[in-house]
């Protein structure tokens, strides 16, 4: 059996330092940078950074590294990724400059951006320093922690985490919304259209009649703002008939959003609550009452355990986010996507919205209603995901609070050179590409089957395919405990592939699909 090194573990045990000492030691590249590619899931690009070290450079960071248990092994990470990097790209393009890599610029309710990436609204854009900061790394835009006329104190501690070794697998937070005085975050939100003037700013607001929607709407499009976003979603508010309590009614969403659609003329973003068993009501209310776009999901309530989190020893329901929730929210934007009504194809409510009339009496004309995806992502990869099922931009919150706003630079180099490998020359060709897979579990194939396959050379021997499908299985793998050998038995194997997902070393593949035997 071959050992090798496994980059993406390796690279996760990284503490993603500030001022990273192994690159302040490297004379002629930058590892840690390289490393942080590798952990968001963009080890194609590592090279870029390290492309003119030496062996011996890159001992010199490995012995700078701070790590508290034992060094990263950068050299032999970074060699391990140019192995594999050199693999994919006998049969890949590779792009070596910026110049070749694809614009990711695409519209968004008919506002250009320069790429698809946004801070959601949330303690990552709370100020205008913040903001800027974000800016000028590469964030097209931002949608501002949802300002209110009401009294907001937030509680300490406020956040609490499920980890995966030291990285969150979820993020549980108890805040509400913006502490800031709402003139003083109309006057931010302001300055920082004027400064700059080609970043998209989005006001998320949230009133608690109808009075308090219009006029923190009309506020925001006297500051600048590019559109506003009417939050009936937040799982914590103090105070009832607010957040979540508005988004779980879809009348209420219906009528707010009618309120504002009237008052204003930016475009008018509701956003969903996940904490619903039906999306799809409060998503048609607001499309029937004229929203352009819909944003989701919120965060997902939630309870932890932690006596880390309690506020004066009292716990509460609050909100859950992080990569634990995007096959969730993915779930959610399917559901509203293929919704005929909201993408258009509906004939009823084609005719319904036809003769339906807007704020300055003109008849409406139907649209598909844009969405903006939000939730686990982290990686370019994940948004990807929402941008294949038919979101035109996405929004992230927690992997900036858990690694800061640089994990941009992944993002867009990332989904860039993917792009490039694909020949893809324009984003908008990537939205909704996927959902003709989508179909209901009545229609998939189950004539066929695929076998799984073991990889000799990187089997490592520890058994963990024969426990899971032993216990957890159909009893189709033995293990020959002399040699340390798995073998799948073919007249048991049904093809679940669960041997596949707990190999630890990726050993076990995929075959192609053949008939069922009968």
């Amino acid at each position: 059996m071959k050992k090798t090194l496994h980059i993406r573990e390796e690279a996760a045990r990284c503490l993603l330092c500030d001022d990273a000492p192994c690159t302040k030691a490297c004379k002629t590249g930058d590892p840690a940078r390289a490393i942080r590619a590798i952990r968001f899931d963009n080890a194609m690009n590592a090279w870029r950074w390290t492309e003119g070290c030496s062996d011996a450079d890159l001992e010199q960071a490995e012995q700078a590294c701070i790590h508290y248990d034992q060094p990263i092994r950068i050299k032999e990470l970074l060699s391990a990724v140019e192995a594999e990097s050199n693999k994919e790209q006998a049969t890949a393009f590779e792009p070596k400059s910026n110049e070749e890599l694809p614009s990711l610029s695409i519209d968004f309710c008919d506002i250009p951006c320069e790429n698809p990436f946004f801070l959601a609204s949330s303690a990552i854009c709370t100020n205008y320093e913040m903001v800027a900061r974000a800016f000028e790394q590469g964030w097209a835009g931002v949608f501002y922690k949802t300002i209110c006329k009401q009294d907001i104190r937030e509680v300490s501690p406020r956040f609490d985490a499920v980890k995966s070794g030291t990285t969150f697998a979820g993020f549980r937070n108890m805040e509400q919304l913006s502490e800031n005085p709402h003139e003083v975050d109309f006057d931010i939100l302001r300055r920082l259209k004027q400064n700059y003037p080609t970043k998209i700013v989005v006001a998320s607001i949230m009133g608690q009649y109808e009075e308090e929607w219009i006029e923190l709407a009309k506020m925001a499009e006297d500051a600048g703002c590019d559109a506003v976003e009417l939050n009936f979603s937040c799982p914590q508010m103090r105070l009832a008939g607010m957040g979540s309590d508005v988004g779980q009614d879809a009348e209420l969403v219906t009528f707010y959003t009618a309120y504002v659609k009237r008052s204003v003329q930016i475009p008018v973003i509701p956003k969903m609550t996940p904490n619903i068993t039906q999306i799809n009501q409060p998503a048609m209310g607001a499309y029937f009452a004229g929203a352009d776009a819909i944003s989701a999901i919120n965060t997902i309530k939630s309870v932890t355990m932690s006596p880390d989190a309690e506020v004066s020893g009292k716990q509460t329901l609050s909100g859950y986010s992080g990569r634990a929730v995007k096959p969730i929210a993915l779930r959610y934007i399917l559901e509203m996507v293929k919704n005929p009504i909201l993408n258009g194809q509906d004939r009823e409510s084609r005719e319904r919205l036809a003769h339906s009339s807007s704020h300055d009496g003109q008849p409406t004309m139907s649209k598909k209603v844009q969405f903006s995806g939000i939730g686990g992502i982290e990686t370019w990869h994940d948004a990807l995901e929402f941008i294949q099922l038919g979101c035109r931009n996405v929004q992230v919150c927690t992997a900036d609070m858990e690694y800061g706003y640089r994990i941009i630079d992944d993002l867009i180099l990332g989904l860039q050179t993917y792009m490039a490998r694909r020949g893809v020359e324009h984003l908008a060709d990537l939205v909704g590409e996927q959902l003709p897979n989508f179909v209901l579990p009545s229609d998939l194939d189950r004539e066929t089957m695929t076998y799984p396959r073991i990889d000799r050379d990187r089997c490592v021997g520890c058994g963990r395919c024969h426990v899971s499908c032993l216990d957890g299985g159909h009893q189709a793998i033995t293990f020959d405990k002399e040699t340390r050998q798995p073998h799948i038995v073919g007249t048991k194997c049904v093809g679940c592939h669960l041997c596949r997902l707990v190999c630890p070393t990726g050993a076990i593949g995929i075959t192609k699909r053949v008939n069922k035997k009968r």
